[in-house]
């Protein structure tokens, strides 16, 4: 019992840049991205692979040769046989899972060192069979002779080829029917939210990614290559010249009449790969690591799914609640940018005093955040949204963040689809207490 509430640290990351899908599979599976960034990561630490007591991966559409992608990314890692891995999923949030998970196995006295993030390819999400085709296939392979086979061929119909396209079965709720674009629009007609609104914010995602990287910020970003000889730098969705009057021209995409939600003003479809090395107190004095932040708190909402945009704000609200800090002692915000509606939608419902009474009893609303302090480093309409990955990105970014500024708390938090939120509470700390 003793061990029950340690203090648990990020003492490094690493991300691939993060690349948009262009169309047909891109040059990496999730595996072969979450090797690139760990194998620099776990390069420059002073113990070995082996050291690791464990390997959390968040993923949401591993590859059908990557069951368990963890264990496969750890054993490719050089973890060792012996290192236990496993592989996590809460949809958009699957990194931030990992994380949360690995924390509570060091917070427990389980581990000490543990490799967690996330990686998705989207660009490799299947093509499947439809049920009728299925069906078909089954009664062709269950024919034992030839005459039964020749039976089944006047039963085929050119229909059957028709496929079930996993990327879009995923992004669309399984119970309500609606696409994720189209809970944005839910969110947008709700709180008045402009298409002008809209898509100035998302100019201002690509504005701050090009200042990022000109500036030198996104450290944690390693160069990916591939087999032909060909390398990646940056992440490769930045529209340098985006602007209010070339997104104007992009028409609505989920609701083509009446809709404001575009490909322009949404997080981009992307491949990628974020990772963190978590530690306990005694790994940090043990290897004498150097200390990015400390966990604070993690807590987890559910919303309804046609609103599933909202999860951070009932995620966020009542882990600063149970920690006694208002919005004025949080630094820097990292709220993942599924959509500008959606972002905006959460700005607006911690402005409305009625949302914040009914859902987290407080007599005044939660207050503006001020947007100076929000995404300071673009979000994941210029970056990308490999939704197994992205939940690591953020959490690393805004370890990156605070340490620059200089600055004391940051939270991190997504939307998550079906309806949840998540949210992390870090605190900036240089050394163990």
């Amino acid at each position: 019992m003793s061990n029950r509430n340690r203090e648990v640290y990020i003492v490094d990351g690493a991300r691939t840049p993060f690349l948009k899908a262009k169309g047909k599979p891109g040059p990496y599976s999730g595996a072969d991205l979450a090797v690139n960034a760990g194998r620099e990561l776990l390069a420059r630490q002073p113990f070995s692979p082996e050291a690791i007591g464990e390997v959390v991966i968040g993923s949401v559409m591993p590859g059908p040769e990557e069951a368990n992608i963890g264990r496969i990314i750890s054993l490719r890692l050089g973890c060792g046989k012996e290192v236990p891995a496993w592989t996590v999923q809460r949809n958009c949030a699957a990194g931030l899972q990992a994380i949360d998970s690995a924390l509570k196995d060091i917070a427990t006295g389980r581990h000490d060192l543990v490799l967690a993030g996330g990686t998705e390819a989207m660009s490799h999400a299947p093509l499947l069979f439809n049920q009728k085709m299925v069906n078909w296939l089954a009664a062709w392979y269950s024919a034992k002779t030839f005459p039964a086979k020749l039976a089944m061929v006047p039963k085929f119909r050119p229909a059957f080829l028709a496929p079930v396209i996993a990327l879009l079965k995923g992004l669309t709720d399984p119970l309500n029917g609606l696409s994720m674009g189209q809970t944005a629009e839910n969110l947008a007609y709700r709180y008045n939210i402009t298409r002008d609104e809209m898509d100035e914010f998302s100019v201002m995602s690509h504005q701050r990614l090009a200042k990022a990287i000109d500036e030198g910020y996104l450290r944690e970003v390693t160069t990916l290559y591939d087999s032909r000889g060909n390398f990646y730098e940056h992440d490769d969705g930045l529209r340098r010249d985006s602007s209010v009057e070339k997104l104007a021209k992009l028409r609505p995409f989920f609701d083509k009449k009446f809709g404001n939600v575009t490909p322009g003003n949404s997080s981009q479809v992307t491949d990628g790969a974020a990772l963190v090395l978590m530690a306990s107190a005694d790994a940090v004095k043990q290897y004498d690591l150097p200390v990015l932040g400390k966990i604070k708190d993690v807590n987890w909402a559910g919303v309804d799914p046609a609103e599933m945009g909202l999860g951070p704000v009932n995620a966020i609200t009542p882990m600063l609640q149970r920690n006694q800090l208002s919005k004025n002692d949080i630094d820097a915000w990292e709220i993942n940018e599924a959509f500008a509606a959606q972002v905006i939608g959460c700005l607006r419902a911690w402005e409305d005093k009625d949302y914040c009474a009914k859902n987290f009893g407080m007599s005044e609303a939660f207050g503006s955040i001020p947007l100076d302090k929000l995404n300071i480093d673009g979000g994941a309409i210029a970056i990308g949204h490999p939704v197994g990955a992205s939940g690591a990105r953020i959490v690393l970014r805004l370890l990156h963040i605070l340490k620059r500024q200089q600055a004391k708390r940051g939270v991190a938090s997504l939307c998550i689809g079906g309806g949840q939120g998540g949210a992390i509470l870090i605190e900036n700390v240089s050394e163990v207490a």
